[in-house]
């Protein structure tokens, strides 16, 4: 059965896929599923996640208790797996590979997302720092305790690498966390990954793109005709008035997104078909050694990304009303670091046996660290509450 399976799955595959029979395996062998591809397996085995779960409670931009239709990092990684699934299915692609690593590539999110991160990591600065992608690989090697074989979730080495190197080949000084999982199992972090890595790279990047700009126009930080004006959203705006003239403006402004998520999604498909063709590649393994990605947008589309990109920044995350909550959220991670690192005790029963075999200052607080950024907004506000004594509004 499971070789009919197989032998099913290679049919849709183009040559450069990653296939499921030729993967490098596991960290800790392990009994192949009689109806699941090992990359299947990968994927079920981090929705299955407690830190994939905790998703759904951590802020995308907006604080995730600030309104009910906003994304939180549990939608996004929804949002970013559908998109993934579309292009590596339009690519001949592994699906199942493409959409583990889109699930899995924000596991490391903090509380309060890039605020978070960037107060965690400056109070890390002494102890090696902190990256929410190395901290992603950390959770699914490590941290996420529940079988009895082995710690975090056993997966192929096909999808760590594809969530190490889903951005680009890592050179230079590994954070820690990276350094210390492409120890036990090397990565090859000096050469790109899997088309299904990039591919997921660019499903975040058309998934962001697209919601933030939705969740700011709900949010009041913008109007419609502010985007009309912009480059690719333009035409998309323009489109709908011809089409629909007099459309309803909720209507109106999901139309011109639609179509404007629309032209991400088949420029990406169009551009790598292309520089698939060109490249001949007939292995992943020729996919790695190039040195450049083949999941790209078109050099017109990303002209016009870099401008909405631009936009965004200064009108969405810069925005005032962002910006004075950006400041409340990073106090509460400023507080509770230095409060866990003076009383350890205070954490959770599960983490005690960490904490007693800590050897060392930072061993400590990279405990600390995997405890706080593993923390959901509103747990973070609740433990500043009860610890700290302050109610931190936001």
């Amino acid at each position: 059965m499971r070789q009919d399976l197989l032998e099913k799955r290679f049919k849709m595959h183009a040559p450069y896929a990653t296939m499921p029979d030729r993967s490098r395996g596991r960290q800790v062998t392990e009994e192949e599923s009689s109806f699941r591809s090992p990359y299947q397996r990968d994927r079920d085995r981090i929705i299955h996640a407690s830190a994939f779960r905790r998703l759904k409670h951590k802020t995308q931009v907006f604080v995730e208790h600030e309104g009910d239709n906003y994304r939180t990092r549990l939608t996004h990684s929804i949002e970013v797996g559908q998109v993934g699934r579309t292009i590596a299915g339009a690519l001949g692609l592994n699906q199942e590979l493409t959409e583990a690593v889109a699930l899995a590539h924000d596991l490391g999110h903090t509380p309060f997302g890039h605020t978070g991160e960037d107060a965690l990591h400056g109070l890390m600065a002494p102890y090696g720092g902190f990256d929410h992608n190395a901290q992603a690989i950390r959770i699914v090697t490590c941290l996420e305790r529940h079988y009895a074989e082995f710690d975090g979730l056993n997966l192929t080495w096909e999808t760590l690498e594809a969530i190490a190197k889903h951005n680009g080949p890592v050179v230079g000084e590994l954070p820690w966390a990276l350094a210390e999982c492409n120890a036990a199992v090397d990565l090859e972090l000096h050469t790109h990954a899997s088309a299904e890595a990039q591919v997921a790279a660019l499903a975040d990047d058309i998934a962001y793109n697209n919601h933030d700009l939705h969740d700011a126009l709900r949010a009041g930080l913008f109007s419609d005709d502010d985007l009309a004006r912009l480059p690719l959203l333009d035409k998309a705006y323009g489109a709908v008035d011809r089409l629909y003239p007099g459309l309803d403006p909720n209507r109106r402004r999901h139309e011109a997104l639609r179509r404007f998520f629309g032209v991400m999604v088949g420029d990406v498909i169009g551009t790598a078909r292309v520089l698939l063709a060109e490249s001949a590649v007939q292995s992943v393994e020729e996919v790695r050694e190039l040195d450049y990605p083949l999941v790209q947008f078109s050099p017109e589309i990303w002209a016009g990304l870099k401008d909405i990109r631009a936009f965004l920044f200064t009108r969405m995350y810069r925005a005032p009303s962002v910006m004075e909550k950006r400041a409340k959220v990073a106090k509460v991670v400023e507080a509770l670091f230095p409060y866990f690192l003076d009383n350890p005790q205070d954490m959770p029963e599960r983490w005690h046996a960490d904490i007693a075999a800590a050897q060392g200052r930072t061993a400590l607080a990279r405990i600390v660290s995997d405890y706080i950024a593993g923390m959901t907004d509103r747990f973070a506000l609740q433990q500043h509450e009860r610890l700290i004594g302050v109610k931190v509004e936001v």
